[in-house]
């Protein structure tokens, strides 16, 4: 019975191993036929060396504010139709339905900001300002990336002989809450608000006293889009210290970023996360706990980060990351490449 068990477990993780493999070769495939597609000149805006130092340049603010007044990589609005339809399947071929929904409301959410500022706009507000890049050649042999970014996302896949690495992945939204009147609102960014607001809630005074590591949040998330981040201080409450109801809330949000890509990829990811131990992992919490309130928190654990922060355009405005300490573009697979290879 013993090995019977242990062979059903070998053939899980044997199972696991190979849908993941599908993944990044579905991967392949899609930004294949998304560069067949391209012209020169569009080529030359989409292709970029995997070692390029753009590939590790990321970012979630407006354009206008980077690096020479503007974001690298070919724009859907200069894609023909079936461009655009070829860059929709690179996504899915990663992300999941409830992930792709999301993106989609970010940048469908560009088009209300135009609106809501008006003459005081200050940045180009496009749902089609929104880029893709690829580093290297797209195959099941050796490493190459790619990158899907504009205001309020950046998502950023790294791939090393069919291995996948998710991570950095932002998602943010302006406004949180946009409300068109009765059963009209839009909630891009729902569970990652509200799932946190219960569990802080939830807490006895006692607990309370560990989780709120301040009264006022800060300005926006400690780890903007740093190419790099190292464990922030090991402070918050610990999953040990949570009732079983609270672990249950603490794991609903947890899941609720990795279950932006498809469930085979989230399945891997949350494989990592519980190796690294659960009760290792610690939810911070600071400022208001009311809605349109700022307020801030985080949840790290061994290998990741979890970052938020609602305190912009009268506590409407979320930015949510996710990092992996290790494995941000891929460097731990990269490592792991050259070890066996070198």
């Amino acid at each position: 019975m013993k090995h019977t068990r242990v062979f059903a477990i070998l053939l899980s993780f044997s199972l696991a191993a190979s849908l993941a493999a599908d993944v990044a070769t579905d991967m392949a495939k899609a930004a294949n036929a998304l560069i067949a597609s391209l012209d020169a000149k569009q080529k030359a805006q989409v292709v970029f060396d995997f070692k390029s130092d753009t590939r590790t340049y990321w970012h979630f603010i407006p354009a206008e504010m980077l690096k020479g007044g503007g974001r690298k990589g070919l724009q859907i609005k200069h894609m023909s139709g079936q461009q655009i339809e070829l860059t929709h399947a690179l996504l899915k071929t990663v992300l999941s339905e409830k992930g792709h929904t999301k993106v989609k409301n970010i940048m469908f959410l560009e088009d209300i900001l135009h609106v809501l500022e008006g003459k005081n706009r200050r940045f180009v507000r496009d749902r089609d300002a929104y880029h893709i890049l690829v580093f290297g050649k797209p195959g099941n042999k050796g490493a190459w990336g790619w990158r899907f970014e504009g205001h309020h996302v950046s998502l950023n896949y790294t791939i090393v002989n069919g291995k996948l690495s998710v991570v950095p992945s932002f998602l943010a939204s302006n406004p949180a809450v946009a409300d068109f009147g009765p059963g009209r609102k839009l909630v891009a960014l729902e569970v990652e608000e509200f799932a946190a607001r219960d569990l802080r809630n939830s807490l006895n005074a006692a607990q309370a006293k560990k989780a709120v590591i301040a009264d006022k949040a800060p300005r926006d998330i400690l780890t903007s889009a740093l190419p790099r981040v190292e464990v922030l201080e090991n402070t918050g409450i610990a999953y040990g210290d949570l009732d079983k109801n609270q672990r249950e809330q603490l794991t609903k949000l947890i899941q609720e970023y990795i279950n932006r890509h498809r469930a085979i990829v989230a399945k891997e990811d949350w494989a990592k996360i519980e190796k690294g131990g659960l009760n290792k992992i610690r939810f911070a919490w600071a400022g208001s706990t009311k809605p349109f309130q700022p307020h801030y928190y985080r949840v790290q654990g061994p290998t990741f980060l979890l970052e938020y922060a609602n305190t912009q355009n009268g506590s409407n405005h979320i930015h949510a990351t996710w990092r992996d300490f290790n494995g941000d573009f891929g460097r731990d697979l990269l490592r792991e490449h050259v070890k066996k290879n070198h």
